[in-house]
């Protein structure tokens, strides 16, 4: 088991380096920042002089030399158009992302779990087929015409839910959360179900398809046989050997859920890190690009080295055959 981690860990530093490569000389190959910053009065002393202040004026391979150095202390630099450090306006938006995705999240295993379950256990029933339906429209609508579509009908005809915002905010341990106040959970529903929609459709469809095999092996029959009771049978035997497939994708898709999340968060006007990122993209704020594209990476790492870990732990065989 340990040898196992201490090999995921270091897979995980090795994927992290060649990903800050990608990202930076990416990132930089995307316009240039101080055509948005100066104005057509500047000349060329000063735009030298901006550019000196800024780094940009060094070759890039040297830039990035500077760039990995800080990342190394902890350092992504600062934002060109706030003037912080690009990690502080990231922690600032991430709360409200993290909020955002851990109830889409919430729903789409509430729902999602008894659903499939029902589509498992009754493939040919008419609910069961409408469940079916329903997880195929997931995949196939897109995510902003969803968002849209409950806008217009729970927002401006019936009037339940508001638009946009986060609503009101409690601090946790200094962290604000909306979903604490009845203002803040009001605000959350819509984007929320929005964003869960594509993580419900996964939910339904590998449980539903894992459990119709499982339902067939010998232990299940034996279980039965032996007269132990069907909501254990399914509770416990073969949910258990399902989890896998179920934790891997669903660890993906909340990383998925976090990092892309800037659809829902636009049309919701939802103060998050997705919103954050559109308007750097728009001014070319390339250390708050790089820091958010670095942390997202960092993030998919992070979480694929945890779904490795606990896929380990739910069948130790795992560790055992990647020796």
């Amino acid at each position: 088991m340990v040898e196992f981690i201490l090999r995921r860990v270091l897979q995980a530093i090795l994927v992290l380096f060649v990903m800050t490569v990608l990202v930076f000389f990416g990132v930089h190959v995307i316009g240039n920042p101080i055509d948005l910053f100066v104005s057509s009065e500047c000349t060329k002393a000063c735009v030298d002089a901006i550019m000196a202040n800024l780094g940009l004026d060094r070759p890039v391979w040297e830039q990035y030399l500077i760039f990995l150095g800080n990342l190394m202390a902890g350092d992504l630099g600062n934002s060109f158009t706030f003037g912080v450090p690009a990690m502080s306006l990231i922690w600032e938006r991430f709360p409200a992302t993290l909020e955002l995705a851990t109830a889409a999240l919430v729903i789409a295993l509430v729902l999602g779990l008894p659903l499939s379950i029902h589509a498992g256990l009754y493939p040919d029933s008419p609910v069961s087929r409408a469940i079916m339906a329903l997880s195929m429209l997931g995949f196939s609508v897109p995510i902003f015409w969803i968002g849209i579509i409950l806008i217009l009908t729970f927002s401006v005809r019936l009037g339940w839910f508001p638009a946009i915002g986060r609503g009101e905010t409690v601090d946790v341990l200094g962290v604000p959360v909306s979903f604490l106040t009845l203002d803040g959970l009001h605000h959350l529903a819509l984007p929320a179900i929005t964003l869960s929609l594509i993580m419900l459709s996964t939910v339904i469809r590998l449980t539903r398809a894992g459990l119709r095999e499982v339902l067939t092996s010998d232990y299940i029959r034996f279980a039965r046989a032996n007269g132990v009771r069907e909501t254990r049978v399914i509770g416990w035997h073969a949910m258990k050997n399902i989890l896998i497939p179920i934790v891997t994708v669903l660890g993906m898709e909340f990383g998925s859920v976090i990092a892309f999340a800037v659809v829902t968060e636009s049309i919701f006007s939802w103060p998050g890190v997705g919103k954050m990122l559109i308007d750097a993209i728009s001014v070319l704020d390339r250390p708050l690009i790089l820091a958010y594209l670095i942390f997202v990476v960092t993030m998919f790492v992070v979480l694929n080295l945890i779904v490795d870990i606990l896929y380990s732990v739910l069948d130790p065989r795992v560790g055992r055959s990647a020796r």
